[in-house]
Formats: C-alpha cells, sequence, structure tokens
C-alpha cells in the first residue's frame, strides 16, 4: 500500500482486493478500468487534510469529500502469460480517495498503470512521491499536477491541458443510450430512492451505469448507498440477498450471474447486455439492449417523445457522443429543476422575516415544513407549469417525502437557513447602538451579553455567510462592553 501511512483495517484491504478483479467468468483480454465505492469499517479516521470541512462547504454537492466511504479506481489487466499457474496474467492497480472524482483518476491510471505493470514499486513509490506534494483541491482555483513528466492543469476542479469533457462526469449518453427509452422513468426511481440492481456484463459496464444513474438528478443530491462493482464477497453480501426484511434504498451494480437467483426479490432490476461477457475492453463494449425493468407506477412509454426523437435524430445525423452528452444532461436537469423549484418556494417562505430579526433577542425559529401546506401550492406553482411532461406530480411528490433523497435535501437546506438567520443576527448586533443599550442595563445582563457574543464569534469556526469586517466590529464590540466594567470583571472575562 502507498503511501505507506495510509491506514487500511484488515477488513477494508479485504474488500478492496475482492473488488479489484471482475468477480465473473472473463475470456477478455487487454486492460479494463471500473470503479467502487467501499464502506469505511472501524469508525471515522481524520482527514487528510485539515481544511476537509472547509473544502465540503465551498465545493458543489455532487464533488464534495465523502466522510464514510471510499471510492476504489481500479486498472485490470490481463494477458496471457504460459509461466503464470492459470495461463494468465492478472493485475490491479487501485486508487482509492475520498473524491468521487472518476474521469480524473481514471485519466491519472492510464499514465501510472501500464508503468507500473512494467517496473512495479519504484514506479509507485515515485509517483505516490510526485501525488503527495500536490496541493489539497480547492474549487475555483487552478491547479496543476505534475505525474510522470505529465502536467494535468485542474481550473475551477475542471481539467486543461489533459483534455477531459470534465473532473468527474461520464459520458452520459454513452452510458444511458441502451436504456435512453426507459429515462425518465430511471430518474424518478432514482428520485425516489428505490433499490435497483444494475445486471452488466463487465465491472466497467457496472459502474459505469451505476455512477451516471447517480449523476441523474444534479444538482440534487443523491442521498443513498450505491456500490458501482459489488460481488459475492462483499461484507455487506448477506445484508443485500436476504429475504426476511425489504431490500435497502441502495443501487447495486453486479456482473456475477449469481446474483440473478439471489437478487431476484428486488424490485428493479436493470440488465443491460449478457452478464456471462464478462472482462471485455472498454472500448470493445458494445451497445447492449435493456432486457428487463421492472417499474415503480410508471409506464415505459411516459418518456417525452421529443426529448427522444431528438436523441434518435443525433444518432442518425451522427451527432458527437460528448454533445447527445450535454442534451441529455440538460434535459434530466430541467427535470430536476421542475420538480425541486416549487419546493424551493416554499421552503424559502419558511424563513423569518429580516425585520423579524432584532439584535437582543434570539433569532426567530424557522417554521416546520409542512406536506400538506406545500401540496397546496402546486396548483398555482407546481412543475406542470415549467415541464412539458405529464403525469401524477402530487404522487411522485408524496413518495418523495419518504424518500432519503428528500431528508437529505431538507437537512441540508434547513442548515443553510440557519446559518442564514445566525448571520443575520451578527449583521443586526453590529448594527445597534451596544453603548445605549448598557446604560440601564446590570453587570450581570451585561456580561451575558459579552458571553452570547463570544459564542457569536465561534463563526469564524462555522464559517458562517458572514463578512469578515462584522466579525471584525462583533470583537471590538466586545472590548468596549469589557472595558466598562469593574477590573474585578474585566480580568475574569480576559481570561475567560
Amino acid at each position: 500500500v502507498y503511501p505507506y501511512d495510509f491506514r487500511l483495517t484488515e477488513k477494508e484491504k479485504t474488500s478492496i482486493c475482492y473488488l479489484s478483479f471482475p468477480d465473473s467468468y472473463s475470456g477478455g483480454l487487454g486492460d479494463t478500468q471500473f470503479s467502487f465505492r467501499l464502506r469505511q469499517s472501524g469508525g471515522q479516521r481524520a482527514a487528510h487534510y485539515e481544511d476537509d470541512g472547509e473544502y465540503n462547504r465551498e465545493a458543489p454537492l455532487t464533488l464534495q469529500r465523502e466522510s464514510a466511504h471510499y471510492f476504489g479506481y481500479v486498472y485490470f489487466r490481463q494477458v496471457k502469460d504460459s509461466s503464470m499457474k492459470r495461463g494468465y496474467f492478472q493485475k490491479s492497480l487501485v486508487l482509492v480517495s475520498r473524491l468521487p472524482y472518476v474521469n480524473l483518476f481514471q485519466s491519472l491510471l492510464q499514465l501510472i498503470a501500464p508503468e507500473y505493470f512494467d517496473k512495479l514499486e519504484p514506479c509507485l513509490e515515485a509517483v505516490c512521491n510526485e501525488i503527495d506534494q500536490w496541493p489539497p483541491p480547492v474549487p475555483g482555483q487552478t491547479l496543476n499536477l505534475p505525474v510522470m513528466g505529465v502536467v494535468i492543469q485542474v481550473c475551477n476542479l475542471l481539467p486543461a491541458p489533459m483534455v477531459l469533457p470534465s473532473i468527474h462526469e461520464l459520458d452520459l449518453f454513452r452510458c444511458f443510450q441502451p436504456v435512453l427509452i426507459h429515462i425518465q422513468m430511471l430518474w424518478e426511481l432514482m428520485l425516489l430512492g428505490e433499490p435497483i440492481v444494475v445486471m452488466a456484463p463487465s465491472p466497467t459496464v457496472s459502474s459505469e451505469m451505476v455512477m451516471a444513474l447517480t449523476s441523474c438528478l444534479a444538482p440534487l443530491r443523491y442521498c443513498c448507498d450505491y456500490r458501482p462493482y459489488f460481488t459475492i464477497h462483499d461484507s455487506e453480501f448477506k445484508e443485500y440477498t436476504t429475504r426476511t426484511q425489504a431490500p435497502p434504498n441502495i443501487v447495486v451494480g453486479v456482473t456475477n450471474p449469481f446474483f440473478i437467483k439471489t437478487l431476484q426479490h428486488w424490485p428493479h432490476i436493470l440488465r443491460v447486455g449478457e452478464l456471462r461477457m464478462s472482462g471485455d475492453l472498454p472500448k470493445q463494449v458494445k451497445v447492449k439492449k435493456l432486457t428487463k425493468l421492472k417499474t415503480l407506477d410508471t409506464k415505459p412509454g411516459r418518456s417525452s417523445c421529443q426529448a427522444w426523437f431528438n436523441f434518435v435524430y443525433g444518432i442518425q445525423r451522427k451527432r458527437p457522443s460528448e454533445v447527445q452528452s450535454a442534451l441529455l444532461r440538460r434535459h434530466l436537469l430541467e427535470l430536476t429543476q421542475s420538480f425541486i423549484i416549487p419546493l424551493e418556494h416554499y421552503i424559502a417562505s419558511l424563513m423569518p422575516l429580516q425585520r423579524a430579526i432584532t439584535p437582543w433577542k434570539n433569532p426567530p425559529q424557522i417554521r416546520p415544513f409542512r406536506q400538506d401546506d406545500f401540496m397546496k401550492t402546486l396548483e398555482h406553482a407546481g412543475p406542470q407549469l415549467t415541464c412539458v411532461l405529464k403525469g401524477d406530480w402530487l404522487g411522485l411528490y408524496r413518495r418523495f417525502f419518504k424518500s432519503p433523497n428528500f431528508d437529505g435535501w431538507y437537512r441540508q437546506r434547513h442548515k443553510e437557513m440557519t446559518q442564514k438567520l445566525e448571520a443575520l443576527h451578527l449583521e443586526a448586533i453590529c448594527e445597534a447602538n451596544i453603548v445605549a443599550w448598557m446604560k440601564d442595563k446590570s453587570e450581570v445582563e451585561i456580561v451575558d451579553l459579552v458571553l452570547k457574543l463570544r459564542e457569536k464569534l465561534v463563526a469564524r469556526c462555522q464559517h458562517l455567510p458572514v463578512k469578515e469586517e462584522t466579525l471584525q466590529r462583533v470583537g471590538l464590540y466586545i472590548e468596549t462592553i469589557i472595558d466598562s466594567l469593574p477590573e474585578d470583571l474585566q480580568t475574569v472575562l480576559h481570561h475567560h
């Protein structure tokens, strides 16, 4: 394991080893790339970078660093070798990270892995020394990442000289082309956090399809679990295959035909290709047809015909795949925005008015989210006004309220609104005449104010949306108040 100070539990090492090789019969030769996601075992561990929290505050939701899972990016090689017992050379190089930069890390492996297979450990040690010098990722800043004589320039978390369409986005159209006619139904299943099994011929197809599915809700974050590649050796195997309880809210990608039987009780099964075709090279993966799909109260024909014919027309005219992907991403974005905008409007209405925020009282509370009140707003401000698709939008919202995605969205928005209230309260304090307020107040009340203002200054650690000058003014106010008190209290408060 490189670097040497990277600590994994024995359980994690075993899981990574199993996940780093195709799980079913592999007759293909050459190099294959895929990815997986692994649950961390052994409790929380310190982040490699001290600014871990700051990065997640600045980064888009879909690019935030995971705290309880690892991503594994795999480069697998299989070639004939008569000197080996099985007649094949089989080896995988795995890059483990908490960051979902699938394009960047897979491109990095394309540089590193071929050299590693030829030169082994010395190559890895040199590469790790170079990567160890990389600065931490900072959204909005240009980073130059040197490795093996190549400089990968990353601007705004988007690469430049080593040209990639995105640091994390897959070729969405290529991934979804086999199931394009069902794209809206798949979007609904992901929105509701439904359990889905993706059965694919190779880890490459499996992991790309799962990652594409989890990205189709952007900018809404997919808050359920997902495993781009899952094997029978995984520690959660019994948990996911048991019939004594309902399947969890997760998307699982598998390649072993054994799962056809063990997961047949799952409500949604997406088969892409023939499972026995495992091990093909990425370039050799052909367009697969959808052979089985169980749906949730939706009909396959519910997709937008106009959007479908637009993509078919693009195929006929040999429109570039990146253009098709951009159109597909925009189509999914419009779907998500049509659904989420009414929720955003309603939750914004729960925020107290700014004039209700006074400096000498605690900030007012955010009003509770009432599902019935929200549903009443849909008649005049629902998705039917911005989306050409027709259907049971009310039923979709009711099911969405029961999903982890709603819970994740609501918690995030409530947190942001609470921080905004705290920031507005701090600004109201700065604009108030504290000296005038102090005139008729007892020492106890004044000391209490000092302690509360100091608590507000913890906003520096919480990174509230407050200007630096506002925080400085609060600090000066605290000094002014303390200086007005008797010396014995000044001494106590200065050392508090």
